[in-house]
């Protein structure tokens, strides 16, 4: 998670210190989890068993110390901040509330059960013999409440940012830090302490896991631990940089003529695939070529215009919640009654309705298997960490392109807008055969530099 700051708030001591001591990592290693406290693991094990022993424990009562600290820090912002802000409905509405402090009593609840279940395995005289890594995976499902925290950081510090403007708020807000005894921190810092302690929790049990060796009962569940907690923060990493795209998502609908119904952010924040490919839909039977756009959620028709290839009109969508994905063997087709290659079909649940696609390539259609594919995955995930744009995003982006479109006088598509990505190669961008297909192989922090749109831009109008 890259964020503009990395201080964790020690709020007994009254300091603040670097999250991580000793050798700075790089950003990447951070988010992802994979950051080492040191460089050898072998080394940490070829110890002496005392000194060890001694390193584990000081690793056990730093990650006790720090959940104490964490959790007196997340009292101080519920009690402190957000319920004097509910008393002043004068200066806070609920949808200010929402934004500026998220699911943050959530959080506060989830982390109470957590560190009381892991005082529990704390041995307090000989902590090095302290079994904690259970307790991660014991809970390892409520640490994502910190997804829907992280997503709606960036909207927080903008909307207190807009309120600090005001001296009124300015005042507020102090008066609210010395009522409650806290330290000499503004909100913002507060507020961005759970982004700190999500990423840290896996810097922590890398750190546990070197000091660890696999005769100890713990072994085991610490490095299952580790393993649950880097893939809690790649995922709310990955759902960070969605919401960043959102924007851009809107401005692309923007651009489509004749755009009807819905839009898209109502239910999709990800473009998962793209492709031009024949298309038959019964009980018409008549073959059209048409350029489909895969979201989560929803596949979008468009038409190319005939004169302006660059062009693209709106010609419907498929709701992919309520179709199944059927691939179709090459030879006659007994429910259209036709020769068909490289073809799969979209099957509704609910009725006898059928959609047959025909890719110019088996490759292509591959792809879009396992596009679709994905693209279930990708719902199932949301679902289960309950992610979702939410109405203030929405607005936020609508009101981007709104602006983008008014100073530039007709509609346009970002160069920046990152590519769907290659359904059968994770970390390749890529777009459809039948669009001159090209793949590009792209560091993580390089994505929105994606030369995708110099090929992609041709389908999209820069002027009406």
């Amino acid at each position: 998670l890259q964020w503009e700051t990395d201080l964790w708030v020690n709020q007994e001591e009254n300091t603040a210190v670097e999250t991580v001591e000793g050798a700075s990592p790089s950003p990447s290693e951070v988010q992802n989890g994979h950051a080492d406290a040191s460089p050898s693991s072998s080394d940490c094990l070829c110890q002496p068993a005392q000194d060890r022993d001694q390193m584990r424990a000081n690793i056990i009562n730093e990650i006790m110390s720090t959940e104490r600290h964490y959790i007196k820090h997340l009292k101080d912002i519920c009690e402190g901040y957000f319920r004097q802000c509910k008393k002043r409905r004068d200066m806070f509405n609920d949808d200010q509330l929402r934004v500026i402090f998220g699911n943050i009593e959530d959080i506060y609840r989830f982390q109470m059960g957590f560190v009381r279940d892991l005082e529990k395995q704390y041995n307090t005289e000989e902590p090095h013999l302290s079994e904690i890594g259970p307790c991660f995976l014991e809970h390892q499902d409520g640490f994502w409440i910190y997804s829907e925290y992280c997503n709606n950081h960036v909207d927080a510090c903008m909307e207190l940012s807009r309120l600090m403007k005001d001296g009124r708020y300015q005042q507020f807000f102090e008066a609210c830090r010395l009522v409650q005894q806290m330290i000499d921190i503004a909100i913002d810092g507060f507020l961005l302490t759970p982004v700190q302690k999500i990423c840290k929790y896996p810097l922590q049990l890398a750190e546990l896991l070197k000091y660890t060796v696999q005769e100890h009962s713990d072994y085991r569940y610490v490095a299952a631990a580790l393993a649950v907690m880097r893939n809690v923060t790649q995922q709310i990493n990955e759902r960070k940089r969605r919401l960043e795209n959102i924007e851009k998502i809107a401005q692309w609908q923007a651009s489509v003529l004749d755009w009807e119904g819905d839009d898209i952010l109502d239910r999709s924040s990800e473009l998962v695939y793209t492709g031009e490919m024949s298309w038959i839909y019964q009980p018409y039977g008549r073959s059209q070529t048409r350029v489909f756009f895969l979201f989560d959620h929803q596949m979008v028709l468009c038409k190319k215009d005939l004169i302006r290839r660059d062009i693209l009109y709106y010609k419907g969508r498929i709701n992919m919640d309520r179709y199944n994905v059927v691939d179709a063997v090459d030879g006659r087709d007994d429910d259209f009654n036709v020769s068909v290659k490289n073809a799969f079909k979209l099957s509704n649940k609910d009725s006898d309705e059928i959609h047959i696609f025909l890719a110019k390539k088996l490759e292509e259609k591959l792809r879009w298997l396992r596009g679709f594919h994905e693209e279930r995955k990708m719902v199932q995930e949301d679902e289960k960490i309950g992610f979702e744009i939410s109405e203030y995003q929405k607005r936020q982006a609508a009101m981007t392109v709104r602006r983008m479109t008014k100073q530039k006088g007709h509609r346009s598509v970002p160069p920046g807008y990152p590519p769907p990505m290659d359904p059968m190669n994770p970390g390749q961008y890529l777009v459809g055969d039948s669009m001159e297909q090209s793949e590009f192989e792209f560091p993580e922090p390089e994505r929105c530099k994606s030369p995708f749109w110099q090929s992609f831009s041709r389908l999209t109008p820069f002027r009406k």
